[in-house]
């Protein structure tokens, strides 16, 4: 370890070869070859010892099919707290539903999870989105009518619903503060 607690430099490099030749499903001595480097400097930058270069390293990455930064730069996680009461808040013009976003959809993932605050009074009808969009909702607190326009379903805290996105739906909330997640999922 590094004087600042994170990993040395070698020590980056060589596990993170490993973890991306083990992703990558390839051999040491096929990603050598690619590479175009000794299989045995291959072995020593994942046992830790060696002293590769940057064009070794530029190598190893094209060879891995990875970003140069992959090798080196240690990944970290990603995690993203939204506390409640936090987060862009959108309302609907036609009744007392607040919807806020809690995670876009990132590139090649095809979800979004909203947290939903909804209060007693006019359904909020959602006309059908992109075909094969599914909705997902979880209530959390309180009770709502959820579901296909046609044919929603009541829902009290804990109970989950899947259901065309679509189709026509509808929320509405029968008890002052009703709340619940919704994953709209596009395929």
């Amino acid at each position: 370890m590094a004087a600042d607690g994170s990993k040395a430099p070698l020590d980056v490099i060589a596990s993170s070869l490993r973890r991306e030749r083990d992703r990558s499903g390839l051999s040491l001595t096929e990603v050598a070859r690619r590479a175009g480097i000794a299989k045995s400097t291959l072995s020593q930058l994942e046992a830790g010892t060696g002293n590769p270069s940057v064009e070794t390293l530029w190598a190893l990455s094209v060879a891995l099919d990875i970003q140069f930064a992959q090798l080196v730069d240690p990944p970290r996680p990603r995690v993203q707290v939204i506390r409640a009461g936090e987060g862009p808040v959108l309302y609907s013009e036609r009744t007392d539903y607040q919807v806020t976003l809690v995670a876009s959809c990132p590139p090649n993932a095809r979800r979004d999870i909203y947290r939903l605050d909804v209060e007693p009074g006019p359904p909020r009808e959602s006309e059908p989105h992109l075909p094969g969009v599914v909705e997902h909702v979880i209530v959390s607190a309180g009770r709502a009518l959820v579901g296909l326009r046609e044919d929603p379903v009541e829902l009290g805290p804990g109970d989950y619903i899947a259901y065309p996105g679509d189709v026509a739906h509808i929320f509405q909330a029968l008890e002052p503060g009703t709340r619940a997640v919704l994953v709209s999922e596009h395929t």
